[in-house]
């Protein structure tokens, strides 16, 4: 931004020359360019000083809290402009991220170093540059992204709007913000920590603190109104970091109970807690192993080269040690889910019964005894030597069936969200793991969970065929559209929200433009990418010649990213040797 009177040689000062940044006061503004298509709906970057906010400590989850904070005053703002007659291109509007209740790194919230001021005000619109030797050093900034829709042929308005609201809104969220809260965000901070830290080294795969409320209102993310807290089964509540709840252990876990018991919420809330919750969520001390991956059925998915054998032995069309289709059944899209997360890291498998193929999951004795030849192996077959050979726990809720109580090392019954421990009474019922095994016909082989397979670069492109210009979208319906590629996302259970599948669009992308071999090294590429974001931060992925992508990200796991590479369907993997 070019100052309308300057006060010395301009020549001096050749960085004004392209400068976006515009300052009120200490706070910077920086506008950028949203997209090659939307210049009158630019993006702004609010850089307040931290200490201006007394803030000192410049963690993920304070930068999250001030954001969350910042949101309703640019709601106020937009509750000022509505006009149910115009459009908010007539009207102008303020877009910004809604986080929901985890806490993650997103490029719309972060702390960062910025330059100070370097000019002071004199009187009408004079202004004094600064020296570099008076400027001083650079400052910590908490820095927050949000969108402006300028209102078109309305010049004046928009100059009100970026020069007058947006400064003094941000004016009025510093003289309101609460320090005291964000004392609490990082008490917060600090147990959550020590519950992950103590999570890692322990027996336990998952913790459910005392107190919790699990279920959410209808249609969004908060806690439910008068719903029942958590609580641990006396037997076997335990006191961890000063906390007291339920922990579960590694190994094989079945809930059960009835219809509408809360079963299907307790497994959604540890499905949840691979990430952290803010104050307010209901689950702020519930924790789970981060590799977690909540596995189902995905009718119709690609599965590129992956040994399914563990589960399916063969095919009417051959052998499955080298597995592809287009469109893949539930039995074999379930496989490939649970072989594919365990190839990723994953240390905790979370399954719903009614989310899975039944005849992937389990066969009773009658069908075993019916049925003589028989490709599957049932997971419940499976599962305890995926345990015992790799580490790989599972939490099952089951419903329907008495099967699968044989194989659980633990098995807790949900009543009106009432949790006990059942365990004993299971296995009086159903038998234990020994009195299950003798009724297998045929010894089972172990199994070999690893996959040895290497992308070849040829199909790993953002360019569709014969085409010179590179394609990416990622519309709000669960696909991600990537040069000739349509990857269906929607059961992804993990990927939470736009921006993280949005993020995922375009490291695909920065991925597949680096590359430059015939085989790609895809750990390879997927470690550096991580590592070089945990640098320079997220927004290092964006690009903005794609105006089919919102602005804003939000930051997956690597076990989700690859979770949407292996549902590519131009992809070709070549096995390697073991």
């Amino acid at each position: 931004m070019i100052p309308a009177n300057t006060v010395g040689n301009p020549s001096d000062f050749p960085q004004f020359a392209s400068d976006p940044v515009f300052w009120h006061e200490e706070v910077s503004f920086t506008m950028e360019l949203t997209n090659k298509m939307s210049w009158d709906r630019p993006t702004f970057l609010c850089q307040i000083p931290a200490e201006n906010l007394g803030i000192d400590t410049y963690e993920t989850v304070v930068a999250d809290h001030c954001y969350r904070e910042f949101i309703p005053y640019l709601e106020g703002l937009n509750e000022e402009l509505y006009n149910r007659h115009k459009s908010p291109e007539q009207t102008g509007y303020y877009y910004m991220a809604h986080p929901g209740g985890e806490v993650l790194v997103r490029n719309t919230a972060y702390f960062a170093m910025r330059p100070r001021k370097d000019y002071v005000n004199g009187s009408g619109n004079s202004i004094y540059h600064k020296r570099p030797e008076e400027i001083g050093d650079e400052q910590m900034c908490l820095c927050m992204r949000f969108q402006v829709q300028l209102p078109r042929k309305r010049l004046k308005k928009a100059v009100t709007m970026l020069t007058g609201d947006i400064p003094q809104t941000v004016d009025e969220f510093i003289r309101h913000f609460s320090r005291r809260q964000v004392r609490d965000v990082i008490e917060l901070a600090v147990r959550q920590r020590e519950l992950r830290e103590w999570l890692a080294g322990s027996e336990y795969c998952a913790f459910l603190a005392n107190g919790s409320i699990l279920p959410r209102e209808a249609k969004t993310d908060l806690p439910m109104e008068g719903a029942i807290p958590f609580m641990a089964p006396p037997e076997e509540e335990i006191e961890v970091c000063g906390i007291r709840g339920l922990g579960i252990r590694r190994g094989v876990t079945v809930i059960t109970g009835g219809g509408y018991s809360g079963k299907s919420t307790i497994l959604d809330t540890i499905a949840a807690c691979i990430y952290d919750h803010g104050l307010g969520d209901g689950r702020e001390l519930c924790v789970t192993d981060p590799t977690a991956m909540s596995i189902g059925a995905e009718d119709g998915r690609c599965i590129k080269n992956i040994d399914i054998s563990p589960f399916i032995s063969w095919l009417p069309g051959g052998g499955t040690e080298d597995f592809s289709t287009d469109h893949a059944s539930g039995s074999t899209s379930q496989a490939a889910n649970i072989l594919e997360a365990v190839d990723c890291g994953s240390k905790l498998l979370l399954i719903d019964e009614d989310r899975s193929a039944t005849n992937f999951m389990i066969r009773d004795r009658l069908m075993k005894a019916l049925i003589r030849r028989e490709p599957i192996t049932p997971f419940t077959e499976r599962v305890n030597e995926l345990y015992e050979a790799c580490g790989v726990s599972t939490i099952l809720v089951i419903g329907g069936s008495g099967e699968y109580l044989s194989i659980a090392d633990s098995v807790y019954m949900m009543d009106e969200y009432v949790i006990t421990n059942v365990t004993k009474d299971a296995k009086a019922l159903g038998g234990d793991r020994a009195d299950a095994e003798q009724f297998s016909k045929n010894a089972l082989k172990p199994a070999r969970w690893s996959q040895s397979r290497q992308l070849l670069a040829e199909g790993f492109t953002p360019y569709p065929e014969q085409a010179a210009q590179e394609k990416l979208a990622v519309p709000d319906i669960g696909f991600i559209l990537i040069g000739d590629e349509k990857i269906d996302t929607r059961m992804i259970q993990n990927i939470l929200c736009q921006e993280q599948r949005t993020a995922i669009g375009f490291m695909i992308r920065l991925m597949e433009i680096r590359q430059n071999t015939a085989k790609v090294r895809l750990t390879t590429a997927v470690e550096q990418l991580f590592a070089e974001i945990d640098e320079k931060g997220l927004d290092t992925v964006y690009s903005g010649f794609f105006p089919e992508c919102d602005r804003f990200l939000a930051m997956p796991r690597v076990c989700d990213l690859y979770a949407v590479i292996n549902r590519m369907r131009k992809l070709t993997y070549v096995k390697t040797e073991t």
